[in-house]
């Protein structure tokens, strides 16, 4: 899947899209719809709210497509709507609190369950997704930004409203708790055959 902030979009569907013009709003929706929701699944990680905050990206989206300057990459202001959407979610009191309900339950939940299909790629991507989301969502957050939408920790720090340290230090506990999940053993896997 191509990064939201790679997508090309012509200026021309911009500018229709920009005046209401209903199949103009469509394309875009087409074109950009699979990337922002898999970016905000990412960043949020239950289905049920990446689904609102889907709709609430594309709502804010539509209506501020009159503050789009040209000044750079439209993929890359849509991303920016879609990270900030998931950033005052993830900053909201209520999911903090709903968290703290729900922490041990999805721990438990992680343990128990067994690693299916040893050794293939299948296995191997839901041990990814497995290990993704047993993150605090801040750290999954931070991890997402930094490795895959390729955000700087400077970035990643004015978006949380902290310090680059702050984000230094979520990669690197994150990273660390990653590997404990995916090698349990402490069985470290070479990078290249030996």
């Amino acid at each position: 899947m191509t990064k939201l902030a790679h997508i090309e979009v012509p200026e021309g569907l911009i500018a229709s899209a920009r005046d209401g013009a209903e199949a103009a709003r469509e394309r875009l929706y087409v074109a950009l719809s699979p990337a922002i929701f898999a970016l905000i699944r990412r960043l949020v990680g239950r289905r049920a709210v990446a689904e609102d905050l889907f709709q609430e990206t594309m709502m804010a989206l539509y209506e501020h497509l009159g503050d789009y300057r040209g000044e750079g990459p439209f993929g890359a202001w849509v991303r920016q709507i879609a990270v900030s959407r998931c950033l005052m979610y993830l900053r909201s009191p209520w999911h903090r609190a709903r968290l703290e309900l729900d922490a041990s339950l999805e721990e438990t939940a992680f343990r128990a369950s067994p690693r299916a299909l040893s050794g293939s790629a299948t296995a191997d991507a839901i041990d990814l997704e497995r290990a993704l989301a047993s993150l605090s969502p801040t750290a999954r957050a931070v991890v997402w930004l930094y490795e895959v939408e390729g955000y700087s920790h400077e970035e990643i720090a004015r978006a949380f409203g902290r310090t680059p340290s702050f984000s230094k230090s979520q990669l690197a506990r994150a990273h660390r708790r990653l590997r404990e999940r995916l090698e349990p053993d402490g069985v470290r896997q070479p990078c290249a055959p030996v």
